[in-house]
């Protein structure tokens, strides 16, 4: 090998780019030199905290145009710190890039697009990225020769994309300790791109530096664990299948990412990723692998509609088309009136959304900046408060404000259908929306300054205006306090709620109040609900733990039936067909009801953050097989069978912009399309964004204040209730 001649190019490149030689570059082709007397593999160690970026450009031309046979290997790394501009990083690592063997880096601030500019080639077998400041994983390109990748301690990293790994066949080991990753669903979708994956952590062992399996623990077998928190580290009784089987040792983790603390987090990665043999430095054993895909399977659903394989859309098509029964069919939940037979077009298109929903775990949240823009006047945002799609135009939705406009757009093609400035009293919030059944054209809207109004929107305004035709508006008596309202089947009773723990009773077509109902729960009543086909059954949820359901044909102040939660209820709704009660309480309490009885039908078993503020929402999708829940301290929505309880999917939420959280405000599953829903979100940032999310089938559409998903591709009151706490109407009130 040629090194000596390695030091005269250097001090002729530097000659030559006027540059002073760097004595630490010196110094690495004497070791080179060294290693080449012994006969051994020629590598450099470039140092870049011992570089400056005048250093780059000679160093760079040398590398480059060194005779292959000069080096064997040559490593990347960061000791302490460095002020080398990710621009010369990139030159470095680009010009000996055939021969890189290991990219250290740690604490360099590079910033999110520094893996953009490494897109492409890289031929490194370890890659360390520790402590970098990266929001996204975006590593899309070809790493054959990567078997190693390290990216503990990124914090800002929290979340992976959907082809991330596609370009590592030879990927067997990741670290991603300490980072803010928390999707489970679509984290393990992203690591099953990985064929070769052995070893993977989102925490550490305390005495492994490491991914592979505990030095205490090698040889060990048949291994089962139970996690529960302690101080900052996790701690692991470990019970092992050993001759003698009374021997338990502690095992201690520590620099854990928020996924971790997922519900059955280490029985569903195990379960999904079946090439998996180490996880968080804990073997997986045979007995522990079973005992995984058991635990999964109990609690969590693959496809929807029980369905246990993927299947291709154009195979669905086919087989319709065909006439042919579906291979993977599941015995239809009960009853059966709402799963006809195998051969039905319901059946079908069940089939149709299993398939699209198993094709992608990752909606995609797309601004639609037109219809952002054309709500905004020069001195004016809109910010929703309260929404609901129209009950039979899928392409109207109407949304209330924090300052009491009441907007009715189409949401599909972006333009405004109607606008009123304001249903009472400036700064009030709109916390109660409800469209009519029977005459579609017209929707009532509330305040929580106490104002009602029926509009039609053949009337309203379709321009963002300070004025509307006021013949088009019925008003009804005040309300003080108002906290939601809602319209029976037969569209001539209003029923709305109040704060101050009553109900109030209006005749729709005269607005007169025809019933006060005081006092009938023990704390604020935050949402009433009229049944889908009854006009005269109704239920309400109180922050005192109650839900109630009332019969206008009875004694107005004795309730059917109380059921009751272990903390304040947010929510409760019908199924669409009555069968069932949804409700919802404080920190993912999410239950479902029989509504003849209020009997415990399911217990959803959502996870609780511990947050006594933590106010839940859930809401019925498309039918009744599937819900949607999620709460204002959380950035998730969860999609369960409404059947067997089990997770189908959770969708997370962020900024687009800034890429930080965002949260749910309220929610709610399109009528029209299966699998879509809308959210309504906000963000704690001081400029206090609120968008609604429209999420389509494995899609989703930011719209104004809205995000829309589609799966398949306000004043506060300073009042306190007895426990203590304060409400804060914003996040707490209305549906």
């Amino acid at each position: 090998m040629n090194v000596s001649s390695l030091k005269a190019r250097y001090l002729d490149s530097c000659q030559k780019h006027e540059v002073q030689p760097n004595s630490a570059i010196l110094s690495w082709f004497s070791q080179a030199k060294i290693q080449s007397s012994n006969n051994e593999k020629c590598s450099i160690a470039i140092s870049l905290d011992q570089l400056r970026d005048a250093d780059i450009l000679p160093l760079t031309n040398l590398l480059m145009s060194s005779d292959s046979a000069d080096i064997d290997a040559v490593d990347i790394f960061l000791e302490s710190n460095s002020d080398l501009g990710k621009e010369n990083v990139k030159a470095l690592i680009n010009a000996v890039n055939l021969k890189l063997r290991v990219i250290d880096l740690q604490d360099l601030a590079l910033g999110n697009d520094f893996l953009d500019l490494l897109q492409g080639c890289l031929a490194c077998q370890v890659f360390n990225l520790r402590s970098i400041n990266i929001q996204k994983l975006n590593m899309v390109g070809s790493f054959l020769q990567l078997h190693t990748l390290r990216l503990d301690f990124c914090t800002s990293l929290a979340s992976l994309q959907k082809d991330c790994f596609s370009g590592m066949p030879n990927l067997m080991r990741l670290s991603m300790c300490e980072t803010t990753i928390a999707n489970l669903m679509a984290t393990t979708g992203a690591l099953s791109k990985l064929p070769s994956l052995v070893e993977l952590r989102f925490q550490s062992c305390l005495c492994c530096k490491d991914t592979g399996a505990c030095s205490n623990l090698q040889g060990q077998h048949n291994l089962q664990s139970e996690v529960q928190e302690k101080d900052e580290f996790l701690v692991s009784v470990c019970k092992l299948d050993l001759k003698n089987p009374a021997i338990t040792l502690k095992y201690i983790t520590h620099c854990r990412s928020p996924i971790c603390f997922e519900k059955y987090y280490r029985e569903y990665m195990i379960s999904m990723l079946p090439g998996l043999e180490v996880l968080d430095n804990l073997p997986i054993g045979k007995t522990e692998r079973e005992l995984a895909m058991t635990t999964a399977e109990k609690y969590y659903e693959y496809l929807p509609y029980k369905r246990h394989h993927k299947e291709s859309v154009v195979s669905v098509l086919h087989k319709r088309e065909m006439g042919t029964n579906v291979i993977h069919y599941q015995r239809p939940f009960k009853p059966k009136q709402l799963h006809p037979y195998r051969n039905g077009q319901n059946f079908f298109l069940r089939s149709l959304c299993a398939a699209k929903i198993g094709s992608s775990m990752w909606p995609l949240l797309h601004p639609l900046s037109k219809f952002s823009h054309s709500f905004k006047t020069e001195n004016k945002k809109l910010r929703p408060r309260q929404f609901e799609y129209h009950p039979s135009n899928p392409s109207l939705m109407v949304f209330g404000s924090l300052d009491g406009e009441v907007v009715v757009l189409n949401h599909e093609n972006e333009k405004i259908v109607g606008y009123i400035p304001s249903v009472g009293r400036a700064m009030s919030s709109v916390l109660g929306l409800c469209w009519l059944n029977k005459n579609p054209s017209k929707l009532v809207a509330g305040s929580d300054n106490g104002s009602l109004k029926l509009f039609d929107i053949n009337y309203m305004s379709r321009e963002v205006s300070g004025s509307f035709c006021s013949s088009s508006a019925a008003t009804f008596d005040d309300f003080e306090q108002l906290t939601s309202l809602h319209v029976n089947s037969t569209d001539d009773q209003l029923l709305a709620s109040s704060y101050s723990k009553g109900l109030a009773l209006y005749d729709l077509a005269s607005g007169k109040r025809l019933q006060l109902f005081t006092n009938i729960h023990q704390e604020p009543i935050n949402v009433s609900k009229f049944s889908h086909h009854s006009p005269y059954m109704f239920a309400t949820s109180s922050f005192d733990h109650d839900v109630k359901m009332w019969d206008l044909r009875q004694n107005p102040m004795r309730p059917c039936y109380t059921a009751s939660s272990s903390r304040g209820n947010v929510m409760v709704c019908f199924s669409p067909d009555d069968l069932y009660l949804l409700v919802s309480a404080v920190d993912n309490e999410v239950k479902q009801l029989l509504a003849a009885d209020g009997r415990v039908h399911m217990n959803f078993e959502i996870a609780a953050t511990g947050s006594s503020h933590n106010y839940t929402r859930s809401y019925y999708m498309n039918g009744r097989d599937y819900i949607i829940s999620g709460s204002c301290d959380e950035n998730i929505v969860r999609i369960c069978c409404a059947q067997t309880g089990k997770r189908l999917r959770d969708v997370h939420l962020e900024d687009t912009e800034s890429g930080n959280s965002i949260f749910v405000q309220s929610l709610r599953g399109d009528p029209f399309r299966h699998f879509h829903m809308s959210i309504l979100a906000t963000s704690t940032r001081p400029s206090s964004k609120w968008e609604i999310i429209k999420v389509l089938k494995g899609m989703a559409k930011i719209v104004l204040e809205f995000t829309q998903v589609n799966l398949l591709g306000s004043s506060c009151y300073s009042e306190e209730y007895s426990s203590g706490q304060c409400f804060h109407p914003s996040c707490c009130l209305g549906g």
